[in-house]
């Protein structure tokens, strides 16, 4: 069955999104009425209008399905999989760094505590697996549904791997190399972006090269994705990015600071240095930092570095030769509204 361009609107595809997680996370009876607010607290579906993120994973593995099979309905329950997974890992992610906000909201561990936060955490990545349950009732194979939940399975644990990287690495001043953090965005981020659209070609065909060019280019998608997200945290603008581009006054050591650490003469290294290593660094010391990684040329690597993922992307997408054009079309738009190197 051939999806219509207007039946792949993103608005839509959201939508049907949210109603396959609200299936799940509804309550279920008085006496954890508590945790499944929690849950949808979190995910922006508590229905005060909050945000809950781009949905951004699961459109991007309805659309890798409807490119190849059509009708994207049949995908839903991976869908909702992966977006339980992701925002799964952002409530473990907000406690481990101390996160107060998330979406403009407090975060979870901050309203509820740690102990009933990792609790909601951990339930959510248990619903991630049960939806995909719902994929046997629609008809799909034991088989195919076993692949699957391996994919899903082999994801989290590489999700895992890379928190360990970051974590490891924030907690020592010495500056990760750029090889080290490429490994770990790897694991963070492109992993579950390109396991989001490699399921969704899973689920539409049995052709092994097609599911090979989706999952390529699923995962030079998240590296462009989390590469390009960094370049916007220092020069972005605040209305394109709708958030302030702070990671300088943070202090965080995105992919622009590790390659200045890396690339910088002695004196302008030993000078990055000591502004690092102040509390809180004022407005002129930030400014001088970004002209710092200017001058090394950190911003053009890094744009440059988006741009080839983001390319790389698209080529292995139209190598695949089964991708409809409404799909096309709407993959498109989401890697140029998100990717703006």
């Amino acid at each position: 069955m051939t999806t219509a361009t207007h039946e792949l609107d993103l608005g839509t595809l959201i939508a049907d999104t949210e109603a396959e997680i609200s299936r799940l996370v509804g309550d279920r009876d008085p006496s954890t009425r508590g945790l499944y607010e929690m849950i949808r607290y979190h995910l922006g579906l508590d229905g005060t209008g909050s945000s809950g993120g781009k949905r951004m994973r699961p459109l991007l593995g309805l659309l890798a399905y409807a490119s190849i099979a059509g009708d994207h309905r049949a995908a839903l329950p991976g869908a909702a999989a992966v977006e339980l997974g992701h925002n799964f890992s952002l409530v473990h992610d907000d406690i481990e760094d101390g996160d107060t906000e998330r979406r403009h909201r407090a975060t979870l561990w901050t309203l509820h505590g740690i102990p009933q936060a990792v609790n909601t955490g951990d339930a959510m990545f248990t619903l991630s697996r049960i939806a995909l349950h719902r994929l046997t009732d629609l008809g799909f194979s034991d088989a195919k549904v076993l692949r699957l939940m391996r994919l899903y399975d082999e994801t989290c644990l590489r999700l895992c791997e890379g928190q360990y990287i970051d974590i490891g690495t924030s907690e020592h001043d010495a500056t990760m190399s750029v090889e080290l953090y490429f490994d770990m965005i790897g694991r963070k981020t492109a992993a579950l972006i390109a396991a989001s659209i490699e399921a969704g070609a899973l689920l539409a065909t049995d052709d092994e090269e097609v599911i090979g060019r989706y999952r390529g280019f699923g995962w030079a998608l998240g590296l462009a994705f989390q590469i390009n997200d960094d370049l916007l945290g220092i020069w972005g603008a605040e209305q394109a990015t709708g958030k302030e581009p702070s990671d300088v006054a943070h202090k965080k050591k995105t992919l622009p600071v590790i390659y200045a650490f890396e690339h910088a003469s002695a004196e302008d290294r030993a000078r990055l240095e000591a502004l690092y290593a102040l509390d809180e660094p004022g407005v002129a010391e930030v400014a001088e930092i970004v002209a710092i990684l200017e001058r090394v040329g950190a911003r053009d690597y890094t744009r440059d570095q988006a741009r080839r993922y983001r390319d790389e992307a698209l080529a292995e997408l139209d190598a695949a030769g089964v991708v409809q054009p409404a799909a096309r079309a709407r993959l498109e738009e989401i890697i140029v509204s998100v990717i703006s190197a």
